[in-house]
């Protein structure tokens, strides 16, 4: 009986692996594959975490977050790098951050003449709901592609 149980689990599995990459990832191609179908899965599943295919995403997720912590550098980014991005994002300019100070302060933080000093750093994050170590060097903070997809699952 156990033999037969395990033998169409086998089948199953088998046949799921053939359309889904769920198992170690072991090469680059494995690991593209993983990402497409995980962005499917969110495409169709959405902000319903009851879904049925839910708990799928997530597994898919920690198959894909393995791989990256192996084998996906994440070059760490500088303060200016981080709020350049976040201007872009946003679609702001230089003026439109009065938390860091004029459009000359920001100009200059972001040319890297002028660091964040801690009180912009704070109102910077709260305002855009980041963590402040993004703008602090060698943090040790990772935001891999995973964990984006998984908040958004």
């Amino acid at each position: 009986m156990r033999t037969n149980y395990l033998h169409e689990a086998n089948v199953e599995y088998r046949r799921m692996r053939r359309r889904i990459p769920l198992g170690p990832l072991r090469s680059r191609p494995e690991y593209d594959r993983a990402v497409a179908v995980l962005d499917d899965l969110i495409d169709e599943i959405g902000e319903r975490e009851a879904h049925p295919l839910a708990d799928l995403a997530e597994t898919l997720a920690l198959v894909i977050e393995a791989y990256e912590d192996l084998h996906v550098p994440i070059p760490e980014s500088t303060g200016p790098a981080v709020l350049r991005a976040l201007m872009e994002e946003h679609g702001l300019s230089q003026s439109d951050l009065p938390e860091i100070g004029s459009q000359g302060v920001v100009s200059e933080v972001l040319s890297g003449k002028r660091d964040l000093n801690v009180r912009q750093i704070a109102k910077v994050s709260a305002r855009f709901g980041i963590s402040p170590a993004l703008f602090i060097p060698s943090s040790g903070i990772r935001t891999s592609t995973t964990a984006r997809r998984k908040r958004a699952v």
